[in-house]
């Protein structure tokens, strides 16, 4: 499914994904600053919390509250190899029934074979995007 949408459009995106998603773990591809953690954001609103969305590129995950649950927002843009995400407990995140937002996924494609809702985001022009959603 390719659809192909402007900033305007984010809360419509939003409610199209959380709706057409069969996981709570979501894998995000796409070039930097084709708006993946812009994404988020409105995903995270769109759960309930107002807690402030940020990349965690640094610090590998943030945790954002809802009233009945937790969202964990990766960004493993840094992250060398999957030796590091083992020494992080990565896993352990994956197992339990909080969503899962992971920007930068490919490096932790042993951890995510099936199960999971994959968004590809690419630019187009007139500053539009166009997102594909797969459920694996």
């Amino acid at each position: 499914m390719d659809i192909k949408y402007t900033i305007n459009d984010l809360d419509e995106i939003a409610d199209l994904l959380l709706e057409k998603s069969k996981s709570r773990i979501l894998l995000f591809h796409g070039e930097m600053g084709v708006g993946k953690t812009t994404l988020i954001k409105t995903l995270v609103s769109k759960l309930g919390s107002s807690d402030e969305v940020q990349s965690p590129t640094y610090s590998l995950v943030n945790e954002y509250k809802t009233k009945d649950a937790s969202i964990y927002h990766f960004d493993l843009y840094r992250v060398n190899d999957s030796e590091e995400l083992y020494n992080f407990g990565f896993e352990e995140y994956l197992f339990e029934n909080h969503w899962v937002f992971i920007e930068w996924p490919e490096i932790a494609s042993e951890f995510l074979t099936d199960g999971v809702t994959e968004i590809h985001l690419e630019l187009e022009e007139n500053n539009s995007r166009k997102i594909n959603i797969i459920n694996t």
